[in-house]
């Protein structure tokens, strides 16, 4: 079974979108991992990386974190229908959405995050996970043409599908964009690239220089 074993963000410069994820959300840098950008982006890049956390005051902790190294908001933290987020985007480019599904606390916050989720834009969610299916990922949760889901590691980054103007939408950004995706996906299969040109590459086990 192939599964997303790596994840690779490219910036022009790595070195400081490599501290800010040290810096704003305390990532293993073996978790999420940033190279130098060889080709231009414009945009929306066509992904976003979530954070979840047990509650609002996490969420708060994370957003007041990812701002004072150096992330601009995108969408104030509050609650909604679904439960309490915001989003920012990281100097390098890369959009975060921080989210609880609670609406309430229940303690003081704790800093901890539960899961880090990986979110393609996709123009055809129905055809998509039949090619990653066919790439040999099993799916978790499957929401019809709008969410995909695959499974996942223990303490590895989810991988979701999502129809990409929601995607864009829903990070408070338009959805125009080209060049690069500076996001490079590694599996435990061999490379390729899906139908909306996100990099596959096998994954190592070193870090990325």
């Amino acid at each position: 079974m192939n599964s997303l074993a790596a994840l690779t963000i490219e910036a022009t410069d790595p070195a400081s979108a490599a501290t800010f994820l040290t810096s704003a959300f305390g990532l293993d840098p073996e978790q999420i991992r940033v190279r130098a950008a060889e080709a231009p982006s414009d945009g929306f890049r066509g992904f976003t990386l979530s954070l979840t956390a047990a509650q609002p005051a996490d969420v708060d902790r994370l957003f007041e974190a990812a701002l004072a190294a150096g992330a601009t908001a995108l969408k104030p933290a509050g609650k909604s229908f679904w439960g309490y987020g915001g989003v920012v985007r990281a100097p390098d480019g890369t959009i975060w959405k921080l989210a609880s599904s609670a609406k309430k606390n229940t303690g003081p916050a704790t800093g901890a995050i539960d899961d880090v989720v990986l979110l393609l834009g996709v123009e055809d969610v129905k055809a998509s996970k039949q090619f990653y299916v066919e790439q040999g990922l099993a799916v978790a949760k499957s929401f019809g043409g709008k969410y995909v889901e695959f499974t996942a590691a223990p303490g590895t980054v989810k991988l979701a599908l999502y129809k990409r103007s929601a995607l864009a939408k829903d990070a408070g950004v338009p959805a125009d964009g080209s060049g690069s995706h500076r996001v490079v996906l590694g599996g435990t299969g061999g490379p390729f690239t899906d139908p909306d040109g996100f990099a596959w590459e096998t994954a190592s086990l070193t870090a990325a220089p």
